[in-house]
C-alpha cells in the first residue's frame, strides 16, 4: 500500500480517549456474532475527518478489518499499532450496571470490552491521531490495523490478514497492542508487565479404548474408566519444568523488585528440581506461575456412548494445549505419553502459529524506561503469557509485538475482570496509557 503524507489538521483536536472509550462500548460486539463493522466504521470517519484514507480488507463484509497508514520521516521501518473490536459475549442480568452502556461510575467506566481490549484500541486510536495533528511527523510510517474475530480465532481478522493482505506490513519489524502495561502488585508493590511472548495453542484428541459390554456385568478394563485416570492425572500431576529464557528474565527482574523475604522465596522457582514444590507452597501464586512453566493440557470436550445400557468401547476427549516458547505440539503428545502410558492414544487436530523461542526484545528498553519515568515506583518487565493474542499470526511475518496498553491500576482494583461481569477500567488509567502509547510513537527510532 502506498503512503500517504502525513495529514495535518490542526482545527480537529484529537478526541479525549476516555470519551472515545465509552463510545466504543456502546457497539455491541459480542462475538459470536462479531458485528464489528459499525464500530470499525465510527473509527474510520474520525480518521477521515484527521486527513487520513483508512480502507476495509474483510474476508466477510460484515467482519472488517480497518487499515490506515501515517507517513513518518523515512528514519524508522514502519511502526505497526494493532487492536481487536470484538470482545465476549456479556450476560447482562450478572452485571451492576448494564454491559453496552459505558456508564461512568466513581471514575470508572464500565462495559464489556474495557479491559479487552476497547480501551486499547481507545489509546491506540487516539495516539495515531494526536501523531497527526501534531507539527513533527514520527520517525517512521505508523500503520494502524484494527481486526475483528480475535476472540474466536482470528479467522475473519488478523489471520486473513496476514494470509490474504501481508503486503500491507512490508518493512515492520516491531508492533504495538495487547496485552501488558497494567499494574500488577506483588508483595505491596507495584509491576508493569510488558507482554513480549505468548504460548502456542493447539487442540489435541485423545482416543481411550477399553472393554464393552452390557452394563449389568462386572466389566474391567473399560475406556471410561481410563477416561476417568486421565482426567485425574491431568488435573492433579503437572508436566515437565522448562525455564524458558523469558520467564527466567521476567522472574529476575520481579525478584529484584521484591522485599528480600519475597526475592528469597521466589529465586528457588528458576531451580528445576525445585520449582514444583516451590509453586505447590506458593497456593493460588504459584498456580499463576505455572501455566508459564510447563505445557499444559486441559480436557474440554469428552464423546463416547451411544447407548445408556452399552459400555463404549471407545471414549474422544479434546484436549485444549498450551506450548511453551521452544516447545511443539509433537513435544506435548510426548509428555502425555510418559505421564500416562498407555491410557491414550493422541493426534494434534489443531495447531496455532508456532510461538517463536526468543522475543526480540529491542524496544523493551524503550517501553520500560517510558513507563518508569510515568511511575518510579513501577518495575517494568518482560512478559510471557499463557493465553494467545493476535500476536501470533502478525509474528508469521517477522513482527515482534510488544503488549504495551498500561493502565494504573489502585491496589484494591480486582484483578480478574477480564472477561467477568462487571468489567470496568479507571477513566484516568486510560489516559496515562494513552500518554505512554503517544510517547512510545514519539521516540520510536529504531
Amino acid at each position: 500500500m502506498a503512503a500517504q503524507p502525513h495529514a495535518r489538521s490542526p482545527d480537529l483536536a484529537p478526541p479525549d480517549p476516555v470519551e472515545l472509550l465509552r463510545t466504543l462500548l456502546r457497539f455491541d460486539t459480542s462475538n459470536p456474532p462479531g458485528n464489528e463493522r459499525p464500530c470499525l466504521e465510527f473509527i474510520a470517519e474520525l480518521l477521515r475527518r484527521a486527513g487520513l484514507e483508512p480502507r476495509f480488507l474483510a474476508r466477510d463484509p460484515e467482519r472488517p478489518n480497518l487499515i490506515a497508514r501515517v507517513r513518518g520521516r523515512g528514519e524508522a521501518p514502519p511502526l505497526l499499532l494493532h487492536g481487536h473490536v470484538d470482545v465476549v459475549p456479556a450476560q447482562a442480568d450478572e452485571w451492576r450496571q448494564p454491559p453496552f452502556a459505558a456508564e461512568l461510575v466513581d471514575g470508572e467506566v464500565w462495559g464489556r470490552g474495557a479491559l479487552d481490549m476497547k480501551s486499547g484500541v481507545a489509546m491506540l486510536v487516539t495516539a495515531l491521531l494526536r501523531t497527526v495533528t501534531d507539527r513533527t511527523p514520527p520517525a517512521g510510517d505508523l500503520v494502524l490495523a484494527l481486526t475483528s474475530d480475535e476472540e474466536a480465532g482470528s479467522e475473519f481478522g488478523a489471520k486473513f490478514l496476514v494470509e490474504a493482505h501481508a503486503d500491507e506490513f512490508a518493512g515492520i519489524r516491531y508492533a504495538i497492542s495487547e496485552f501488558g502495561g497494567s499494574t500488577m502488585w506483588i508483595g505491596g508493590r507495584s509491576f508493569y508487565p510488558i507482554q513480549v511472548a505468548e504460548k502456542q495453542a493447539c487442540t489435541l484428541r485423545a482416543t481411550i479404548r477399553g472393554s464393552g459390554g452390557h452394563p449389568s456385568l462386572a466389566i474391567g478394563d473399560t475406556a471410561l474408566g481410563k477416561l476417568g485416570r486421565l482426567l485425574s492425572l491431568l488435573e492433579r500431576k503437572r508436566l515437565p519444568v522448562h525455564i524458558t529464557p523469558i520467564v527466567r528474565a521476567m522472574l529476575e527482574t520481579m525478584a529484584d523488585g521484591l522485599p528480600l523475604l519475597h526475592r528469597l522465596a521466589l529465586r528457588p522457582v528458576l531451580a528445576p528440581p525445585l520449582t514444583d514444590r516451590i509453586l505447590t507452597i506458593f497456593g493460588t501464586d504459584g498456580r499463576a506461575l505455572d501455566p508459564l512453566l510447563h505445557n499444559t493440557a486441559t480436557a474440554t470436550i469428552v464423546r463416547g456412548g451411544e447407548s445408556a445400557n452399552v459400555i463404549p468401547t471407545e471414549v474422544v476427549v479434546e484436549l485444549d494445549g498450551r506450548v511453551l516458547p521452544g516447545q511443539n505440539p509433537a513435544d506435548l503428545v510426548q509428555e502425555l505419553d510418559a505421564l500416562a502410558p498407555g491410557l491414550a492414544t493422541y493426534e494434534i487436530a489443531r495447531e496455532e502459529p508456532a510461538a517463536p523461542a526468543a522475543p526480540d526484545l529491542t524496544l523493551f528498553p524503550l517501553l520500560a524506561q517510558i513507563l518508569h519515568e510515568r511511575e518510579p515506583t513501577g518495575k517494568p518487565f518482560p512478559l510471557l503469557v499463557p493465553g494467545y493474542t493476535d500476536a501470533r499470526h502478525f509474528a508469521r511475518l517477522g513482527i515482534q509485538t510488544y503488549g504495551f496498553l498500561p493502565l494504573t491500576l489502585p491496589r484494591e482494583f480486582p484483578s480478574i475482570l477480564m472477561h467477568a461481569p462487571d468489567e470496568r477500567v479507571p477513566a484516568e488509567a486510560v489516559r496515562f496509557g494513552t500518554d505512554c502509547v503517544s510517547e512510545a510513537i514519539r521516540r520510536y527510532r529504531t
